[in-house]
């Protein structure tokens, strides 16, 4: 109401100036006089004005005072009634507090007395046990004085004892002195016999318990054994191929000789110096021999010879770009046989680097036997035990194919073939199982899980098939000479026979100097000095022969 007003009077006051300078601007065009009379006019109209705002001023305060009045009672009898409400919610949320706090009250009082129930419960067994203690103690107090008695008994019992063992002691050295004279040896001499003979037949019995147990053990894993081994060779049927220095190449006749050889040499000169590889061209019908130590070198010239020949155009510049064609191929032949390895054995996700190096063993021989199909062969053998033995086959298999890589670049490389091959496994991110199962294959590092002992049997397995690998023949019959020489060295040992080509040594040792018993020990001690002392593919067998004849005559 009041910015009702006020808008009134600010309304009334510019109407009013409004009429002021309308009536002035209309008093300027008019003459003088009257301009006068409507200054006049103005001026009453002013003045009536002013005496109308003054009375609105009035009756607005008026009315402002009323509203403010109605406001302050109002707003008094509001804020009344609210205390009033106040009060009322006070006092309820008051008597709400005073019955939860009788409520809680009430539960105290009762959780006090369950504890005092319970305290009351606590003393009488406390009171029960005390009186229990009391007995007790008074039963012990009885056993005290019991043991004391059994003590002083104990005591006269021991100083009887201990003079008793002094008169022993006596008798003792006196029937010493007795036997020392009667037999003509010191104590210390007769002790000295006397251990040596104990010591000497705990050794047999030791040899003969040791014996039985091994006897035990050694039927029971010779059995698991050659079920298990049994089972994977016979289950593998692969190829067995053999690898020399030397490669034959059939030609269609005499003639093409001279046209390998060329005018002063010229194309074989060529040929060798862009493979390596010697070629002998002699007076073998219808045959070149491609002679040198690198297969791959003498793979890429016996395919580089054979396309010449076939293309009919033989001369330098020819026969080095045929061999340099053929190296490609060769690198992807290598290839492909990497992928083919591990397509054979089912492995996946291994390292292309790996499958080259793979691929290169099908180019390299140990002991004549090649070694991609060696390491196939392991392979399976190693998965074949696993599955026999309830073990994961595809590790099995993947580290039987992997365990000779190393012989792939060990011209390249330092240290052992079997070592390099686990650092290329880790190189390539290869299961620290099969890392270790390679670099153990040969014991230089030490086997950490099974697969390793599964790696080095089908190792043993394939290199020891009869006819898989070739000695030269005064390595073979040095390491005869050697089983016979140290087998003889033994004390005891009559006669020694190599057989079975180095495989078995049979040891015919005296009789009378040798028992059965010490017979058991000494093929243990014969078995590790071949070990300490000789390199061998596979195992051999120590047999000692101990031989009892008795023969009469009748007459």
């Amino acid at each position: 109401m009041v910015e009702i007003v006020l808008v009134g009077l600010l309304a009334l006051v510019i109407g009013v100036v409004g009429g002021y300078f309308a009536g002035a601007n209309k008093a300027r065009e008019l003459n003088r006089g009257e301009r006068e009379e409507a200054e006049k006019e103005a001026r009453r109209k002013t003045e009536a004005a002013e005496i109308e705002a003054d009375k609105i001023l009035k009756g607005a305060r008026e009315e402002s005072r009323e509203l403010i009045r109605k406001a302050e009672a109002d707003a008094e009898a509001e804020a009344k009634a609210a205390a009033l409400k106040a009060q009322k919610d006070l006092k309820a949320n008051l008597e709400r507090e005073q019955e939860a706090l009788r409520i809680e009250a009430e539960k105290a009082e009762q959780r006090a007395n369950e504890r005092e129930q319970k305290f009351s419960k606590r003393e009488g067994l406390l009171d029960k046990r005390d009186e229990n203690l009391d007995r007790r103690a008074e039963m012990y107090d009885g056993k005290e004085q019991d043991l004391n008695k059994r003590d002083k008994a104990l005591a006269a019992r021991e100083q009887g004892l201990v003079e008793k063992e002094k008169e022993i002691d006596k008798l003792i050295a006196q029937a010493g002195e007795k036997l020392s004279e009667v037999a003509g040896l010191s104590p210390e001499e007769a002790r000295r016999q006397l251990i040596e003979k104990m010591t000497g037949e705990a050794r047999i019995e030791g040899a003969r318990l040791i014996k039985n147990i091994e006897d035990e053990a050694i039927a029971e894993a010779d059995r698991r054994a050659k079920k298990v081994i049994g089972v994977a060779i016979q289950r593998y049927a692969g190829e067995y191929v053999a690898e020399r220095t030397v490669t034959v190449l059939p030609i269609p006749n005499d003639d093409i000789k001279g046209r390998i050889i060329g005018r002063e040499g010229r194309n074989i000169r060529a040929l060798e110096a862009a493979t390596g590889i010697n070629l002998i061209i002699d007076d073998t019908p219808e045959a070149v021999v491609l002679s040198g130590f690198n297969p791959v070198a003498r793979e890429v010239a016996r395919i580089s010879l054979e396309r010449l020949i076939a293309d009919g155009r033989i001369h330098p510049s020819r026969i080095e770009e045929v061999v340099e064609k053929t190296r490609g191929e060769v690198d992807k032949r290598i290839k492909e046989a990497g992928e083919q390895a591990a397509f054979e054995l089912g492995l996946h996700n291994v390292h292309p680097e790996l499958l080259k190096l793979v691929g290169q063993l099908r180019y390299r021989t140990s002991y004549g036997q090649n070694q991609w199909k060696h390491s196939i062969e392991v392979g399976f053998l190693c998965g074949m035990m696993a599955s026999e033995l309830g073990l994961n086959t595809k590790i099995a298999r993947r580290a039987g194919l992997l365990h000779d890589i190393g012989k792939a670049v060990t011209h390249e490389m330092e240290g052992s073939h079997a070592v390099n091959g686990g650092e290329f496994c880790r190189k390539f991110g290869e299961d620290p199982i099969v890392i270790n199962a390679v670099a153990a294959h040969h014991d230089d590092v030490p086997p950490k899980s099974v697969y390793a002992h599964l790696v080095m049997g089908a190792d043993a397995l394939s290199g020891a098939r009869p006819g898989a690998r070739r000695e030269i023949l005064e390595t073979y019959i040095r390491r005869l000479e050697d089983l016979e020489r140290i087998s003889c060295e033994f004390e005891g040992v009559e006669k020694c026979y190599a057989v079975q080509a180095g495989r078995e040594i049979r040891v015919i040792v005296e009789n009378d100097k040798v028992n059965d018993e010490q017979a058991n020990l000494l093929s243990k001690d014969i078995a590790r000095r071949i070990e300490k002392e000789l390199t061998y593919p596979g195992q051999i067998k120590v047999c000692v022969i101990r031989e009892l004849r008795a023969v009469d005559y009748a007459r």
